[in-house]
């Protein structure tokens, strides 16, 4: 599947990456994302989860590169060149997805969990 540069990334693709980039942080901070997280908090977590700079990729598998400055995550069925693309998540929009994957509430958010 690497380096079919037409195939668009679906919705699942693209949680799949973050998932992968952000492995350790439900390792690491279990307990606080338990106890909720703001988002001051989540962005210093996330921004030691994924460190100065990594990536991976594999057979049958994207190609996913990330960097704790900014809080960025690149991801494609193509090598990635971070340099060049644009990244998947970006800043609050990977706080934000933090959240949702991975059902961490807001101690500043009042408004009651519905789900």
């Amino acid at each position: 599947m690497l380096d079919d540069k037409d195939q668009p990334l679906t919705e699942a693709d693209k949680v799949m990456i973050f998932k992968l980039a952000t492995a350790s942080l439900p390792r690491r901070y279990g307990d606080a994302i338990e106890a909720e997280m703001s988002d001051e908090e989540l962005s210093n977590a996330l921004h030691s989860v994924l460190g100065i700079f990594g990536g991976s990729c594999g057979p049958g598998r994207p190609s996913i590169s990330f960097a704790g400055s900014g809080l960025r995550i690149w991801g494609g069925w193509h090598i990635v060149n971070h340099v060049t693309e644009k990244p998947l998540f970006a800043g609050k929009a990977t706080v934000a997805m933090a959240r949702t994957v991975y059902k961490i509430n807001d101690p500043d958010n009042k408004q009651m969990n519905l789900f």
